[in-house]
Order: C-alpha cells, then structure tokens, then sequence
C-alpha cells in the first residue's frame, strides 16, 4: 500500500507538471519520494527530519496558491511526524487514525475539485484563495507597445494600415516571403523615410507590389508576349521580374513616387501569394516594399521582429505571426527577356533552376 501510495504522488507530480502546475508538482514529487523512501526502508529519522524541513518549505509556497494546497502540504507535515515517530516506536494510535483520515479527505476533495472544474471550465469546486499575496514591483501591465499593431486577422486591422499607409506613414507588413516596409507609392516623403528607416544606401532601388496582373494589363505597359507569358507563370508569388520603367506605371497609380521606386530606367514588380497583403494592396493601390529590416541584416520572420528592431521607427506593424519564408523572393532581370532572355539578380526563396525551368517551358511553348 506504501508503494502503491508513492506512485499515485508520482502521477499526479507528473500530470502537475504537464499543467505547468510547477508548485504543485514539485509538492506532489516530494511526497512520492516520501513515499517510496519510507516503503523501502520501513524507517528513517534522518530522512524524516530532513523532509519535515523541506515540506516547511513547501507550506509557504502553497499558502500563495489556493487553501487546498496549502491544507495538503500540512497534512504531509503531520504525516512525516508520524513516520518520525513510528520509526522512533512512539506513534499514538489515535493521532496515526486522525492525520491518515484527514489526508485522506484533503486529498479526496482536491482530486474531485481538480477533475470536475478541469471538465467543465469552471470553479465548481472552491479550491480557496491564496493566503500569501506577493506585492511586485512591476507594473502589471506590459510596456505599451512603440506603435500601432493591429491583427492581421481583423477587417479593422487591414483598415487601420491602410489608412495608415495612405496618410504617408510607412508600417511593417507581412508577405508571401518574410515581412517587409511599406510606404504608398503616392507619398514619396515615405518612401525617403524607407531609406532613412532602414539605412538603405540610395543606389538600390525598391520595388512595388501591385494585388493582380490585371492591374498591370490595365496601364498598358510596352511587353512582349513573352514576358507576359512568363509572369502569367511566375505571380502570384515569390518572383519578382524588372522590367522597363516607363509612364504607364502613373496609370497603375504610382502617383508622385514615380522617381523614388525603381531605377531611372527599370523597376521590379511583384504580385504577392498572400491574402491579407493583397486586400492592403486594395485599399491603398501600389506599395513600395523592401524587406523590414536594418540593411546588411537578417530578414525579419515574425511581427516581433519587426516591432523589436524597427518598431520605434514606424507608425505601425500589421501583426500575422511567422513568415511563409525565411529568405526573400528571387529577383529575376527581364529587361531583355526577348534578345538574351531573363537573368537571375538574387536568388531567394524561389530557385533559380526552377525560375529558369518556367522560362524555358514559355518560351519553347
């Protein structure tokens, strides 16, 4: 019965700390190896004594815990007298009788209160208050956040960006790949605040990020067939092609950003695979993008990333958890896509065999 009583603590020690019930656990290992000590030696004063201290321990712990446990530890108190005094041949009979019976109705109702609030969400059975309070010295709020970062989930969230966005403001915001700095492409002012925010050098150009390729057949830029042909194939998703820069990107609504996204003669763009980006793009028309990070470091992967690093520097971060990516997209030359073809300018989270594998199958076909 000793044997069979050690394991039953051992369980439950086990299932506490499943819980992250860390105190509880701890309590609950204790008296297991209690347990088990007691039924292998039938007798130890020194162990009793050096249990008797550590559940002392244990008894303030628990009285900032709830009354149950707090009655359980001192009830394993009384216990380890007992077998103090039994291996010392001196246990009264009556006070073995009233400790046994008092563990055994602690222990029955916490079992029950454990079970039955575990099972139905709610405090069924009182468990009791904690008697200890610990006054901290922190606040007992987070630090507020060092700008506005709405969820990604949420139509108000998507709103609040936009808004953002469309007021100048440049914001983090997730992609396909990894997360990225937006600015409206209406608003140059923020996309000089991009180069600032990053420490970008103003030799590289930034690229934009129209929702759909019908937006780019309705500006009617000058392409080829086969360059259609080819990002029929490659968007949506994580390709990025340059093409000539010309006019007809004010008809896609680039608007007063015009010199400050691309080169003078090129510029890239991509369609992203990602819902939530391209309802943004939507609401605010083309963005300038560039990955959301300080320049020469790793890509951000996660909206804490973003607030970590560059928060402080944004008016907002539309918060959509881990990245797809890990590496940003792959970015593909096209400017002389129908004399010499295409040419891989970085290679990202698309491989450049694969990219070339597209090409070839346009262009054979």
């Amino acid at each position: 019965l000793i044997l069979i009583g050690g394991f039953v603590q051992l369980l439950a020690g086990f299932l506490a700390f499943r819980k992250y019930d860390h105190l509880g656990g701890a309590a609950f290992l204790t008296f297991s190896a209690l347990w088990g000590s007691y039924g292998a030696t039938k007798g130890f004063t020194a162990g009793s004594v050096a249990f008797l201290v550590l559940n002392a321990f244990l008894i303030i712990l628990a009285s900032s815990f709830n009354v149950v446990l707090l009655c359980l530890t001192l009830a394993m108190e009384l216990l380890t007298i007992c077998f103090l005094l039994f291996t010392l041949e001196n246990l009264p009979l009556p006070f073995e009788i009233v400790v046994l019976s008092v563990l055994n109705v602690i222990c029955f109702y916490g079992a029950m209160a454990s079970l039955t609030n575990c099972m139905f969400g709610k405090d069924l059975l009182m468990m009791g208050p904690p008697l200890l309070t610990v006054q901290s010295s922190r606040k007992d709020r987070e630090d507020p956040l060092p700008c506005v970062c709405p969820k990604s989930h949420l139509t108000s969230g998507l709103r609040t960006i936009a808004e953002l966005l469309n007021t100048g403001a440049v914001c983090g915001v997730p992609t396909d790949t990894v997360y990225a700095l937006a600015a409206s492409c209406k608003h140059p002012q923020a996309i000089e605040k991009v180069y600032r925010i990053k420490d970008r050098p103003q030799e590289k150009p930034i690229c934009i990020f129209i929702s759909n390729l019908e937006q780019l057949r309705a500006a009617a830029p000058p392409i080829s067939p086969l360059l259609w042909e080819f990002m029929e194939n490659v968007y949506p998703g994580g390709i990025g092609c340059i093409i000539q820069k010309g006019e007809w990107l004010k008809k896609l609504g680039v608007g007063a950003g015009y010199s400050r996204v691309g080169t003078q003669d090129s510029i890239m763009i991509r369609v992203p695979d990602l819902t939530v980006l391209v309802h943004l793009i939507d609401m605010t028309g083309p963005l300038a993008i560039t990955s959301a990070n300080p320049s020469g470091e790793v890509d951000s992967t996660h909206h804490d990333m973003v607030i970590s690093r560059l928060g402080h520097k944004l008016e907002g971060v539309l918060c959509d958890g881990e990245s797809d990516e890990v590496v940003a997209s792959t970015v593909v030359n096209c400017t002389k896509i129908d004399e010499s073809g295409i040419t891989i300018v970085r290679e990202g989270c698309i491989p450049a065999g694969k990219v070339m594998q597209i090409f070839e199958r346009v262009k054979n076909r």
